[in-house]
C-alpha cells in the first residue's frame, strides 16, 4: 500500500494529519475485526488487506494563483499504473469547487475558497475497474479543511451609534457599549483579537481598549454650552498588533438636559396696558422666565406674590407651560383706578436635588397695568326697575323717574326714550331729559297685567353709547268691575213644581281680584222684589238658589219667565249690576226629568194675543208699501220739467265709432250751419237743449253789436257761440246743471284764462269773480257769493 498524501503544510500539521488517520479511518478501510468475521463465516478467516489510503486534507483560504490549487493525491495499492484504475470523486463541491483526475488520482480546487464562506468539504472517493466499472476498493470519505488567513477586519454591525448621557456627569459614566465581530476564526491565532481605541472625541470620551465601553472622560460637561458630540472608535485584530487589519464606526453623543439653571426674568419691569371695557378673562400680556434649560427642566409656575393688582388680576401658565398669561380677574374701572402694580414671580416645577446647590430657581419681576379709558354707555342707578301701580291712576301720573349717568369723566348729557317694541301699544312715555315715566292711557289690569318697558339713556355727545334697563310696571287690581253670573242665564220650571222648590242654583264671577277674595251678595232687582212666581235666597257662600214661590205651572198659560237678578261685591267701591235668568216652563215626567219644552225667541205679554201680533205686522207691510208708492210717484212727477217730448239723456259721452268724412260729411255734423249763422239765428227756439254756454266765454268782454247785429260781422263763428250763449242764459226750459257743447272752434283765447282747478296750486294770485255777474240768471247765487254784484248793469236785451 502505497502512501498517496503530498501537502504544502508545516511539519507540524503534517503531525496532525497523521494522527487524524489513525483515529477517523473508517471500517471500511481498515476491515472488519476479526469477532465480526468469526461470526460472519467459519470458512473466511484471514483478515482483508487495506487496498487504498485516504486521509484528511488541509488547505489555506483565499488562494490567488493562476493554476489550480492542488490539494492532495489518492491513491491505491492495486493500482499497476497501467491506466487500468479509474477514481471517482463525489460530495459537497465534487465537479465545481474539486476535481479529480480519474487517472493518477490528484485533487484540485478549482474555485477560490473562503473559510468564512464554507470551513470545510465533505467528500467520498472510490476505485474502479475502468473496463468492468466494477469496484475495486470500498467508498471511502475523506474531509478537506480550509484553514484561516487574516483577511476580515473587525466590523461594527450596529454603526454608526446614538448615544445620550446627562450633562455634569462624572468622570468614568459609562455612556455606551460598542462591540466589533471579526469573521475570522476566533480559535486559530491572534486573527479574531479585538482591541478598541478612541480616534476622534479626546478629551471628552474614551473607550476600553478590551470591552469597548465608552466612559465620559472630561468632567461638568455643560449642554447649554455644546450639546452634541461626535466620536470615532476604531477596531483592530491581532491583538492590535502591527500589520492587523481594522473597522472604525462613529457615536454621535448627546448631553441630556438636567435642571442646573435657574429661571430669570428677561426684564425687571413690564408695562402694559388694558381698556376698561375688557370683560372678565381677557388677557392682558405675556411674561417669560427664560431658562436654559429645556423640556420639563424649563417648565414654569407663575404667581402673583403681591402688589395693589392681586384681587384684580391673575395669572396663568399658557399650554407649553413657559410663559405666564395675565387675565382680568375682576371689572375695570378707569375712573375708579387708571392703574395697577404686580409683583409675579416665576418657579421651576421640577427639580434636581443634586443641584440645588445652583438654586434658587425661580425669579421675580414687577408689572404695571394702565386701565386706559373707553367712552362707556349711561350707566343706570339700579339694574332694573320694579313698580306696582293701581289700574285706576290718572293718564299723566309719574310711574318712575329712573335715572343713568356717563360713568365717563367728561360726564356727558343722558336722553332718554322707551324702546318702541317694548310698549308697543304706547301706554307709556318718558320725559326726555328728567327720565320720568309716566302713562299716557288708562291702564286695565284684566287687560294687561304686567307691562315690561325697556328705557334707553343715551349720551347726548355720541349716540352710539346706548344703555338699557328693564322696568317692570305691575298693575295692580282696583273693583272697577262689576260681577256677573257665570255659565248660564237660563233654568227650568217643571209643570208640577211645588211651592219652594230648587230650581238653579246660580253664581256670579268678577273679573277683579281682591286681596281678601271675591264675596258676592245676590238679591231680586227692585223691580222684581215681589215676583210671585219665584223668590232668590243668598247662601252666603257666593251662590244664591232660585226657589218656586207657587205651583201649578202651564206651557198654555205663559211659558217663559224673565228674573232680574242683583249682584253686588264685596269690595270699595261696590260695583253691581243686574243679571237677567231666563226661566222656562216645560213639561216634566214625575222623576223631574224634562220631556218637552216649547222654544220662544221671546215672550209675549199676557193681554196681548197671537192675532194682535199678526194684525200689527200687517199693518206695518201695508205701511211700507204705501211709503214706496209714494216715493214711485213723485219721482214719475218730476220728469215734465222738459221742453221738448224726447228725453234727452245729460252727462254722457256719445261715442260714434266711425271715422267722419270732413267737410262734405253732413250726416254727423252739418258744419254749413257754423259757416251761416244768420241762418242759424232765425231757429233758435228749435235748438238743442244740451247746448249750454262754454265756460271759458265771457260775453261782457263781447261787443253787443256782435251779438245782435247782422252785416258781415254775422259770418264770424265768434258771434255766432256767442248766440247761442245768450239763448242759453234766458231759456227758462233750460235744465238746471251744466252740460258741456263742443262747437270745434279754437278761439283767441280767454280773458279770465282757465276756470279749472287744475294747477291752481301753483299760482299765488287771488281768482276774480266779478265776471260772473254776466253770465245770466243761472249764476246769479254764485256771483252773489264769489263776486261783486252789479245792481246798476243795465239788463240785457
Amino acid at each position: 500500500m502505497g502512501d498517496g498524501l503530498h501537502l504544502p503544510a508545516a511539519a507540524s500539521t503534517l503531525l496532525l494529519a497523521a494522527f487524524g488517520v489513525l483515529t477517523l479511518l473508517p471500517h471500511s478501510v481498515v476491515g472488519k475485526p476479526v469477532e465480526e468475521e468469526n461470526a460472519g463465516s467459519s470458512a473466511l478467516l484471514q483478515r482483508v488487506k487495506r487496498g487504498w489510503v485516504w486521509n484528511q486534507f488541509f488547505v489555506l483560504e483565499e488562494y490567488t494563483g493562476l493554476e489550480p490549487l492542488y490539494i492532495g493525491k489518492l491513491h491505491s495499492d492495486m493500482d499497476k499504473g497501467d491506466g487500468s484504475i479509474k477514481y471517482i470523486l463525489t460530495g459537497e463541491g465534487a465537479g465545481t469547487t474539486f476535481t479529480i483526475d480519474d487517472s493518477t488520482g490528484d485533487i484540485h480546487a478549482i474555485q477560490r475558497l473562503d473559510r468564512e464562506v464554507k470551513a470545510q468539504y465533505v467528500l467520498r472517493a472510490q476505485a474502479r475497474n475502468r473496463l468492468t466499472d466494477r469496484p475495486l476498493e470500498p467508498e471511502s470519505e475523506f474531509i478537506v479543511k480550509i484553514q484561516d488567513i487574516n483577511d476580515n477586519e473587525p466590523r461594527f454591525l450596529d454603526g454608526p451609534y446614538q448615544a445620550t448621557v446627562p450633562e455634569m456627569s462624572k468622570i468614568g459614566t459609562s455612556v455606551i457599549q460598542l462591540t466589533a465581530t471579526d469573521a475570522d476564526d476566533p480559535t486559530y491565532g491572534n486573527s479574531a483579537r479585538v482591541v478598541y481605541s478612541i480616534l476622534e472625541g479626546q478629551p471628552y470620551f474614551s473607550v476600553d481598549p478590551k470591552t469597548g465601553v465608552v466612559r465620559v472622560s472630561l468632567a461638568d460637561m455643560d449642554r447649554e454650552t455644546r450639546e452634541n458630540y461626535t466620536v470615532v472608535i476604531q477596531a483592530k485584530d491581532m491583538g492590535g498588533q502591527l500589520g492587523g487589519l481594522a473597522g472604525t464606526t462613529t457615536v454621535n453623543i448627546t448631553l441630556s438636559d438636567v435642571n442646573d439653571n435657574p429661571p430669570m426674568f428677561d426684564q425687571r419691569l413690564y408695562q402694559m396696558s388694558v381698556p376698561e371695557s375688557a370683560p372678565v378673562g381677557s388677557v392682558v400680556g405675556r411674561i417669560w422666565a427664560k431658562d436654559r434649560d429645556i423640556g420639563v427642566n424649563a417648565e414654569m409656575k407663575y404667581s402673583i406674590i403681591d402688589g395693589d393688582g392681586r384681587d384684580t388680576f391673575d395669572i396663568s401658565t399658557d399650554p407649553t407651560n413657559l410663559f405666564g398669561i395675565i387675565t382680568v380677574k375682576k371689572p375695570l374701572n378707569f375712573e375708579n383706578k387708571p392703574s395697577y402694580t404686580l409683583k409675579v414671580e416665576g418657579a421651576n416645577t421640577h427639580l434636581d436635588p443634586t443641584f440645588r446647590h445652583r438654586g434658587p430657581f425661580k425669579d421675580v419681576t414687577i408689572v404695571h397695568v394702565s386701565v386706559e379709558d373707553v367712552d362707556e354707555p349711561p350707566l343706570f342707578d339700579s339694574p332694573a326697575y320694579l313698580i306696582e301701580l293701581p289700574e285706576d291712576a290718572e293718564v299723566g301720573t309719574v310711574v318712575k323717574t329712573v335715572s343713568a349717568r356717563d360713568p365717563d369723566a367728561a360726564n356727558n348729557t343722558v336722553r332718554y326714550s322707551i324702546e318702541r317694541s317694548s310698549d308697543p301699544e304706547k301706554f307709556f312715555y318718558i320725559e326726555i331729559t328728567s327720565g320720568a315715566l309716566m302713562t299716557v292711557r288708562s291702564l286695565d289690569r284684566e287687560e294687561i297685567g304686567w307691562h315690561n318697558i325697556t328705557v334707553l339713556a343715551m349720551e347726548m355727545n355720541n349716540p352710539s353709547q346706548i344703555a338699557s334697563v328693564s322696568v317692570a310696571v305691575k298693575v295692580s287690581d282696583v273693583n272697577d268691575n262689576p260681577p256677573s253670573l257665570s255659565h248660564y242665564l237660563e233654568a227650568v220650571v217643571c209643570e208640577n213644581a211645588k211651592a219652594g222648590q230648587l230650581i238653579q242654583t246660580v253664581t256670579a264671577v268678577d273679573p277683579d281680584e281682591p286681596l281678601g277674595g271675591q264675596h258676592f251678595y245676590y238679591s231680586l232687582a227692585p223691580e222684581a222684589a215681589n215676583n210671585p212666581n219665584f223668590t232668590l235666597r243668598d247662601n252666603q257662600d257666593n251662590t244664591a238658589w232660585i226657589l218656586t214661590r207657587r205651583g201649578d205651572w202651564s206651557q198654555h198659560d205663559q211659558t217663559v219667565f224673565y228674573l232680574p237678578i242683583f249682584i253686588s261685591d264685596g269690595e270699595q267701591p261696590v260695583q253691581t249690576s243686574t243679571s237677567t235668568l231666563t226661566i222656562r216652563v216645560c213639561s216634566c215626567d214625575h222623576e223631574g226629568n224634562i220631556m218637552s219644552c216649547n222654544a220662544e225667541a221671546y215672550s209675549l205679554p199676557a193681554s196681548l194675543s197671537r192675532g194682535a201680533l199678526i194684525a200689527i205686522l200687517a199693518c206695518i207691510f201695508v205701511l211700507l208699501v204705501m211709503i214706496l208708492l209714494m216715493l214711485s210717484l213723485r219721482a214719475h212727477r218730476k220728469k215734465p220739467y222738459l221742453c221738448d217730448e224726447v228725453e234727452n239723456v245729460h252727462e254722457n259721452i256719445v261715442r260714434y265709432d266711425d271715422e267722419g268724412g270732413g267737410e262734405e260729411d253732413t250726416e254727423a255734423f252739418d258744419i254749413a250751419a257754423m259757416w251761416n249763422p244768420r241762418e242759424a239765428h232765425h231757429h233758435l227756439a228749435k235748438m238743442r237743449q244740451d247746448m249750454l254756454p262754454e265756460i271759458e266765454s265771457l260775453s261782457r268782454y263781447v261787443p253787443q253789436a256782435c251779438v245782435m247785429g247782422g252785416g258781415g260781422s254775422d259770418s264770424n263763428v265768434h258771434g255766432y257761440v256767442l248766440a247761442k250763449l245768450l239763448e242759453a242764459d234766458f231759456d227758462p226750459c233750460a235744465p238746471p246743471y251744466d252740460s258741456l257743447q263742443t262747437y270745434a272752434y279754437e278761439g283767441e283765447g280767454s280773458v279770465a284764462e282757465s276756470l279749472s282747478s287744475l294747477q291752481s296750486g301753483t299760482s299765488n294770485t287771488d281768482h276774480e269773480y266779478d265776471y260772473l255777474n254776466d253770465w245770466g240768471p243761472r249764476f246769479k247765487k254764485l256771483a252773489e257769493m264769489y263776486g261783486v254784484l252789479e245792481t246798476n248793469s243795465p239788463p240785457i236785451t
